[in-house]
């Protein structure tokens, strides 16, 4: 018998392409809400990866990086990829964070099929999506006004999710917990092996995180000898940071940054000031040790105890890291959005 993929009912045959629509619920309208799924199946069988995006419906960057692979119509060589450009669906209409009943759908997981509307769409998708997958990339971006410097967290402790974490092409690998309710917590405990890019702000494209996610997915399949193997003009070695933490606002006003993403900052750097309405400089944001900055707030406001700037620790390799970013900038130029990545 033929190994034959079923999500929503519906059979997807080695070697075939489809999309779907996976209902999840009826809107109070009567609106049918569905989640848009698109198939890729090679004849030969291997590995099952999936690709998420818009987990949070203001994450906007994943759906283009999924619009951009979709286009380049991949030729798999062995196994089957599944694509969902949106995730939470509702979340994405109202350019909002969260689900109608206001909670964090990555905080719902595994859901239930008789729970909260969060609860039934993350219940939907683990089971129809996720516990088909031997592997899965999630896509992310920084909270609204809060950008994030491309990179990869995951259970770096795990061999092979390091090896396709270090495959993904970033210069930052953070290695991360497991969190309760999280689509990463529930896919590990159904035996798939997830990494989670995080780049770029909510609610905007960026077009360095856009590209940067489009080659990590494609080096990750490369990897997994799903489709031909890649070439690179040079090879960004990444680094492992095994701790970071947020640098805090110590007063409330307007912020001066003097620092950018991706930046190395020595202990005791001046990372901004914060100005009252008059032009006084109420208080200075100071670096408590050396590391890279990998996210940063970016709206000019504070408020007294806002995190402002994300750094991760690196040690005596601060230097390699800032090359390294430097270079995936350097390799990623910008092309038009309208046309597919070859």
């Amino acid at each position: 018998m033929p190994n034959i993929l079923t999500i929503g009912g519906v059979n997807i045959a080695p070697g075939q392409q489809l999309q779907l629509q996976l209902p999840v619920s009826r809107l109070y309208t009567d609106t049918q809400m569905s989640l848009p799924v698109h198939v890729i199946r090679a004849k030969k069988p291997g590995p099952t990866v999936f690709v998420s995006a818009a987990v949070h419906g203001d994450e906007l960057n994943g759906i283009e990086i999924t619009r951009r692979l979709i286009a380049q119509n991949l030729k798999l060589s062995r196994g089957s990829l599944i694509i969902v450009p949106m995730v939470n669906v509702y979340g994405v209409l109202n350019q909002s964070r969260y689900m109608p009943d206001r909670r964090d759908l990555n905080r719902c997981f595994p859901g239930s099929a008789k729970g909260t509307p969060a609860g039934r769409l993350a219940h939907i998708f683990l089971n129809e999506i996720v516990k088909h997958c031997d592997y899965g990339i999630d896509l992310h971006t920084g909270a609204i006004h809060r950008s994030n410097l491309p990179q990869i967290r995951a259970n770096l402790k795990d061999e092979q999710t390091l090896a396709l974490a270090e495959a993904f092409g970033v210069p930052v690998l953070l290695n991360a917990n497991l969190r309760d309710g999280s689509l990463r917590e529930s896919a590990v405990n159904n035996g798939a092996r997830i990494l989670l890019y995080e780049a770029g702000e909510a609610l905007r494209f960026d077009e360095l995180s856009i590209q940067t996610g489009i080659k990590g997915v494609l080096n990750v399949l490369s990897t997994l000898t799903m489709i031909r193997k890649r070439s690179s003009k040079r090879k960004i070695a990444p680094f492992v940071a095994y701790r970071s933490d947020w640098t805090r606002a110590g007063a409330s006003g307007f912020v001066h940054d003097f620092v950018e993403l991706g930046q190395q900052v020595e202990k005791g750097a001046v990372l901004s000031q914060i100005n009252s309405p008059l032009g006084r400089v109420i208080a200075e944001v100071v670096s408590h040790r050396a590391g890279i900055i990998i996210g940063k707030q970016n709206i000019p406001l504070v408020q007294e105890g806002d995190a402002m700037f994300h750094i991760a620790y690196f040690g005596d390799a601060d230097d390699e890291v800032a090359e390294h970013i430097e270079t995936m900038q350097e390799q990623v130029q910008p092309v038009s959005a309208a046309m597919p990545m070859l």
